[in-house]
């Protein structure tokens, strides 16, 4: 099987999916000539013109107000993002009007739009470019809320997503848009509420999102040579959670550390911390640990920005910890 680059597993996603339907088109900031800040989609203007790969204003706010009103009338857009930071600007939108058209209109009404933008820091481009504000949007019923691990999670979830009748957004990690991973050449569509158990284990499960499913498979890395058996489960989407294949595993190792760049008070891990604890109790020897991004907006300073997010020696620390019986500090 060939490998290719997260930026690539999108971009031929994106363009398989124009090609099969013609009410598919992609609009955001410098998403034509320019193929995005992060070269993304480069080369998808030359095949589908200006009229499918629409380069907009800096108007976030209008433009998916734009999308929303495409949406409901037959299209099929595709908005780019940015950053995720700028999902501030079209909470609106996104939450208040694309969120609840088919809820308000009694079913008559869709919005089959995909919303793709970015996460991640430690690229050093300080707090306004790099937060990861997924809890954001998954608490908002009506919205579907994807996060890709690797450049085969990208490509598959991304068509599911755009053949999707409901909102879907996709946050990609930034700084693993070079990452290769081995992605078919022939269609793969991955459904949505279906995780992924990348690593099996016995004495302890991490559930982790997006990039931090590497950290967990290196903090793994870290424990086997101790003789600790941690299994890795990749959600891939948040909306909807694959809660039975986490719960399955809880109750089998019987510990969780649940694991997400975005802050950590009254996020993702919070979250699925709780469902854990409501539904594997009994099965629990110890508490579920949360690992989150630090409570501070992200430092552009390297040396602060790096001790913000989880890391392979934090997340194996905590571990031990854990599997010993300690008790551990909850700041």
């Amino acid at each position: 099987m060939r490998e290719i680059t997260l930026s690539q597993a999108v971009n031929e996603a994106i363009a398989e999916e124009m090609r099969r339907d013609p009410t598919v088109f992609i609009m955001g900031e410098d998403v034509a000539e320019a193929g995005t800040p992060f070269k993304v989609l480069s080369g998808l203007v030359e095949e589908f013109g200006t009229t499918r790969v629409i380069d907009t204003p800096i108007s976030e706010p209008g433009f998916v107000g734009l999308a929303v009103g495409a949406a409901m009338t037959g299209a099929r857009p595709i908005v780019d993002l940015m950053f995720g930071d700028f999902i501030y600007l079209v909470m609106d939108q996104l939450c208040n009007q694309a969120a609840k058209q088919h809820y308000m209109s009694g079913g008559k009404l869709k919005v089959p739009m995909v919303l793709r933008t970015n996460m991640g820091a430690t690229r050093r481009s300080a707090a306004q470019h790099s937060q990861s504000l997924q809890a954001l949007v998954a608490h908002i019923p009506g919205l579907k809320v994807a996060m890709p691990s690797s450049a085969y999670e990208a490509k598959g979830l991304m068509k599911t997503a755009i053949r999707d009748n409901n909102p879907v957004v996709i946050f990609e990690d930034k700084l693993m848009y070079q990452d290769k991973a081995p992605v078919p050449e022939e269609e793969y569509l991955i459904p949505f509420g279906v995780a992924n158990i990348k690593r099996e284990g016995t004495d302890i499960t991490f559930i982790a999102t997006s990039s931090m499913v590497q950290v967990a498979e290196k903090a793994a890395d870290i424990l086997a040579k101790e003789g600790i058996s941690a299994e890795v489960i990749d959600p891939r989407t948040i909306v909807p959670l694959d809660e039975a294949t986490l719960i399955e595993s809880v109750r089998k190792t019987s510990r969780a550390i649940v694991i997400d760049e975005g802050h950590q008070s009254y996020g993702v891990t919070a979250e699925i911390a709780s469902r854990l604890n409501e539904k594997a109790f009994y099965h629990l020897d110890a508490p579920v640990l949360r690992m989150g991004a630090m409570d501070v907006p992200v430092p552009f300073s390297p040396a602060l920005e790096d001790v913000t997010v989880p890391t392979p020696e934090t997340v194996a620390a905590n571990a031990r910890k854990l599997c010993a019986g300690e008790m551990i500090d909850a700041a």
